[in-house]
């Protein structure tokens, strides 16, 4: 009986102190993510061109959706117990196998990239199958649900790897398009009908940090990048403004989420009714964006401080200010989606990132880069001191 399904239940206990406290070893398994954030940021570095640009992002959704689904599994069960926390050891070894391959994965490991990946989403998604068989009729079904999803998609994905370079992203992206579209669906089958998000029976605080704690970690990357790059250069004024300038930028990043947005969204999705609705739009879907921006302006980071004088390059000016506008785009929607109104600091700051472009080719990179920081830090007082009249409205 235990092999067509598990005896013990090994969901996550609800309602009691920590039950919504991250793992330990989930933030274990969150370091093969680091790796592979900076992969694709390299990547993308060693390659600014539109084809360039198109395969990054083709493969950061892809790590994206390998962590997401992941996190809805640990959303349900216990990574403290045996069986959960092996599960996530071997996707670690698999996500490091998948790591490894993502500079050469529309090259000679194409097919090692496509079979990592397919053995994470089906192997994860079986294996919650086995776990929720005899414990949770709904989720079990979902799992049937996603499993065959995932078993389509894989099958593009591995005819992806064994197809010619030129052909490859046409069906990896037919592949990612079926798995982005499944839980927008409910993951509707033919004889097993569609997953409702008020079976999702997820829990919101949980979802809004494990989804925090990715952001860190694109974060932490962007300033791995930059202690790089500046140790190894020489070290004198303009070298150091360009380091102060791109440190700066991070924090102000990290303010523009964590200020407001991020406790938002963890009270909001800790009050619904209907928490899986929420997980699946804002925490799913719009956070991708801000790890885009993130991963872009660390693309531009570098540049700024390999080359801080001069003229700037169009590589610089589209990372610099189209990785600030991605991550304002991204912060926006999620708090839009959240408070049911676009902040006016975001939108105030897409509007000086359009005015930038305007006249950036006349900058160095380093002037530029402190003005897109510049950017980033209107918004963060704009909206902070917003909120604190919001929350303390002067009465009359």
């Amino acid at each position: 009986m235990a092999f067509f399904g598990a005896i013990q239940d090994y969901s996550r206990k609800r309602g009691e102190a920590d039950s919504a406290k991250v793992d330990f070893v989930e933030l274990f398994f969150d370091l093969v993510f680091v790796f592979a954030i900076t992969q694709i940021s390299h990547l993308l570095l060693h390659d600014l061109s539109l084809k360039g640009l198109v395969e990054s992002a083709l493969l950061l959704l892809a790590i994206w959706w390998v962590w997401v689904y992941t996190m809805w599994c640990t959303n349900w069960l216990d990574p403290a117990t045996p069986p959960v926390r092996a599960m996530l050891f071997v996707l670690m070894l698999a996500g490091l196998v998948l790591s490894t391959s993502i500079p050469t994965a529309f090259g000679a490991r194409g097919l090692v990239f496509a079979s990592a990946f397919v053995f994470m989403q089906l192997g994860r998604s079986v294996f919650m199958v086995w776990v929720l068989r005899h414990h949770n009729q709904a989720n079990y079904r979902n799992y049937l649900r996603i499993t065959i999803w995932l078993a389509v998609s894989g099958s593009f994905w591995i005819a992806g790897g064994f197809a010619e370079p030129e052909y490859r992203l046409v069906f990896w992206a037919i592949a990612l398009g079926i798995e982005v579209v499944g839980p927008a669906l409910g993951f509707w089958t033919f004889g097993l009908g569609a997953s409702s998000t008020g079976e999702w029976d997820v829990d919101g605080e949980y979802m809004a940090e494990r989804a925090a704690l990715f952001v860190i970690i694109a974060l932490g990357e962007s300033i791995l990048v930059s202690g790089a790059t500046f140790a190894d250069q020489e070290w004198n004024f303009i070298s150091f403004s360009a380091f102060l300038t791109t440190f700066v930028a991070s924090v102000a990043m990290w303010l523009v989420y964590f200020n407001v947005g991020q406790s938002a969204g963890h009270h909001k999705i800790a009050a619904t009714d209907d928490p899986g609705r929420i997980a699946r739009m804002a925490y799913t879907y719009v956070h991708i964006l801000l790890v885009a921006g993130i991963i872009v302006v660390a693309v531009s980071d570098e540049l700024v401080l390999a080359h801080p004088t001069g003229h700037s390059s169009a590589a610089t000016i589209w990372t610099s200010i189209g990785g600030t506008a991605l991550y304002l785009a991204g912060n926006l929607l999620f708090k839009f989606y959240i408070a049911g109104r676009p902040p006016l600091s975001h939108m105030i700051g897409l509007g000086l990132c359009a005015i930038l472009a305007f006249f950036a080719a006349g900058l160095s990179p380093l002037v530029l880069g402190a003005l897109t920081t510049g950017i980033l830090i209107i918004v963060t007082i704009w909206e902070y001191f917003g909120q604190v009249e919001a929350d303390n409205p002067v009465e009359h």
